[in-house]
């Protein structure tokens, strides 16, 4: 591995330390009272490591949801074999497991700033999460399962709609509930209703 590639390999891994770090003390504390400094020193970097990477701790917030792609790709990676309906319902399964481990106030705290952000666009179809969603529904359409009253995209845009709101409520009620149980029980309901 050249000089070039292995610099790259160390930054993608000091980025990955800082945003396990965070989330790790987030969990603990909750973000707003975890400074930079606690930040770096969980995750063995300098301050000026951190500061290569996020501008802030609110940049650090809104790139960290970023991960949650990178996340679920990686997750679903192994699953190319699996159906479908199991690949989508891994994905939902890991979106829910993914929130619950930032905890409630970390996802409050980042949806806080989308609402206060007029640029924020609600679901880039560049995303992986939009993506993969939307594959699993293109195959369930033409293997004749999705009825074609729904376009695959339509249908993925209503889930993601739906299931972000179903977070907003798990937020709302303080984390009060487990997420997965409550976004599988509504999937479930889906299944039936998007069915041919």
């Amino acid at each position: 591995m050249d000089y070039q590639a292995r610099r790259q390999v160390q930054a993608q891994h000091t980025r990955r330390a800082i945003l396990e770090a965070a989330v790790t003390l987030s969990r603990q504390r909750g973000f707003a009272k975890v400074t930079i400094r606690d930040i770096c020193q969980t995750a063995g970097v300098t301050t000026g490591a951190f500061y290569h990477h996020f501008a802030s701790k609110e940049d650090l917030l809104n790139q960290g949801f970023n991960s949650l792609d990178a996340y679920l790709e990686e997750a679903l990676n192994g699953m190319a074999d699996r159906s479908p309906m199991e690949r989508l319902e891994a994905l939902l399964r890991l979106y829910a497991q993914y929130m619950e481990e930032l905890g409630w106030e970390t996802t409050a705290l980042y949806y806080g700033r989308r609402l206060a952000d007029p640029e924020a666009a609600s679901m880039s179809p560049n995303r992986y999460t939009l993506r993969a969603m939307g594959e699993c529904l293109d195959s369930l359409a033409k293997a004749g399962i999705l009825s074609p009253s729904f376009s695959p995209q339509w249908t993925a845009d209503f889930f993601f709609r739906h299931f972000r709101g179903t977070v907003i409520d798990w937020i709302l009620h303080r984390g009060g509930y487990p997420l997965w149980p409550k976004l599988r029980q509504d999937y479930e309901l889906f299944q039936g209703a998007f069915r041919s």
